[in-house]
């Protein structure tokens, strides 16, 4: 790219806290259900869109990962921020309890939280971070080997071809 000119005012690295903050309340907190103080955003309404919609939020809830990852976040915020963003996606594929999870869950919230802790100037990650970290994976192996196990057992015990 030619320089920019010198009048024009010098192009960001990367998304200011204002433009972070921006998007993870449209994304989760931007609408009020009147009369229960319960918030949702764009992201619990993508989700309703059949086939993509989850794939499109957890698309859009990466902008603020990679504004982490370009502000140089460390590992252990970056890993937290995508494990947020994973179950929140993960669960929201599920019908109706997909939808429950982006109004509870609200990753994107957390995962600016997340980077404004670790902008901190004494960021110290303590071992809730790590706990988080094991819990998540844990609970993904075991996502991935529950139906591997209940095939085993609906073919070891319930399978005519078997006995």
């Amino acid at each position: 790219m030619p320089p920019a000119p010198s009048g024009s005012p010098p192009v960001p690295e990367h998304a200011s806290d204002e433009q972070i903050n921006a998007v993870a309340t449209w994304l989760d907190d931007r609408f009020e259900i009147p009369g229960t103080g319960i918030r949702y955003g764009l992201d619990a309404l993508i989700g309703w869109i059949p086939g993509i919609g989850d794939a499109l939020a957890a698309l859009a809830s990466v902008f603020i990962v990679f504004a982490g990852w370009k502000r140089g976040a460390s590992r252990i915020t970056l890993i937290r921020m995508l494990l947020n963003v994973f179950l929140e996606s993960m669960l929201g594929a599920i019908p109706i309890v997909g939808d429950l999870a982006h109004v509870g869950w609200k990753a994107n919230r957390r995962n600016y939280n997340l980077l404004i802790r670790d902008q901190q100037p004494l960021r110290r990650h303590n071992w809730q971070d790590w706990l988080f970290v094991i819990g998540a994976c844990l609970l993904i192996c075991l996502m991935f080997l529950a139906p591997v196990f209940l095939l085993i057992y609906v073919f070891k015990y319930h399978s005519p071809f078997l006995r």
